[in-house]
């Protein structure tokens, strides 16, 4: 019989399935100029693409589960430190890395279920609405600094991943050899793009214009001013798609269910 933390850990293994999926298509669709539209919406419009396809329903339902199991996941990696980051700074900030990473992937989760029971509209890309509504609070610029300032150092950690292969520590060395390289070439991707995010929400602080924002979508498309950065940033997202389904099988997910029997003991 199969318990609770070992479903929480098939959940997590499905998350990466679908998060390499998503990556996937958002690298392939953004090399193909008839789906700008898809791709400038971002995962969201990923998961509409999806739902377009046979069997797109079933897929959006099972990439629901795993989306929320890659959350839950994340969550227990921020509070209980399931994967012994610790409570220094450097630990403490992966930890909140990936809190944020949860939230993202919960949000996620959520418009891949209303995605798939037929609600496009709810689920489409709403930055620019998002980002004006902040603005509009007194101290709504500032909130956005901070958020622009969190993704430039998010982009800074993921060149770190790229350069050192940090992120291969959690994998498996019964894992293939060359998906390190896969790992590198998404992680140095992922670095560009939120670069440019968090660049775009620290000028949206300082004109007070929602229009500056930009979301993962918008920030490949702009690439398209640069040819070659734009195929770059595109294969190198396909490729991290490709790495998250590898270690999907390969990464090693701690058990949860201890650290949830210690904090209970401790409570006790």
């Amino acid at each position: 019989m199969i318990d609770k933390s070992e479903k929480m850990v098939w959940l997590a293994r499905l998350g990466f399935v679908a998060r390499g999926v998503v990556y996937a298509l958002l690298g392939y669709l953004a090399l193909s100029s008839p789906a700008t539209d898809a791709v400038r919406s971002g995962q969201a419009g990923i998961l509409g693409y999806i739902q377009d396809i046979p069997g797109g329903s079933a897929l959006l339902f099972a990439a629901a589960a795993g989306l929320l199991g890659y959350a839950l996941f994340r969550l227990c990696s921020a509070f209980l430190d399931i994967e012994n980051h610790g409570t220094g700074a450097k630990g403490i900030a992966a930890r909140a890395g990936h809190f944020f990473s949860a939230l993202v992937h919960l949000a996620l989760a959520w418009s891949a279920l209303q995605f798939a029971i037929g609600s496009k509209q709810s689920a489409g890309d709403n930055t620019h609405d998002m980002v004006a509504g902040v603005v509009a609070f007194q101290l709504g610029p500032v909130v956005l600094a901070l958020a622009g300032i969190a993704l430039i150092t998010a982009a800074l950690f993921q060149a770190r991943e790229a350069v050192t292969l940090d992120f291969m520590k959690r994998v498996s060395s019964r894992a293939p050899s060359w998906s390190c390289w896969l790992g590198r070439a998404g992680y140095a991707a992922r670095a560009i793009v939120y670069a440019l995010i968090g660049w775009s929400l620290l000028r949206t602080a300082w004109s007070g214009d929602s229009r500056e924002a930009r979301s993962l979508g918008d920030a490949i498309m702009d690439l398209r001013e640069l040819e070659p950065a734009h195929v770059a940033v595109a294969i190198g997202l396909c490729l991290f798609g490709l790495f998250s389904l590898i270690i999907a099988r390969y990464r090693i997910i701690p058990d949860p269910g201890r650290k949830l029997d210690a904090a209970r003991n401790a409570i006790c």
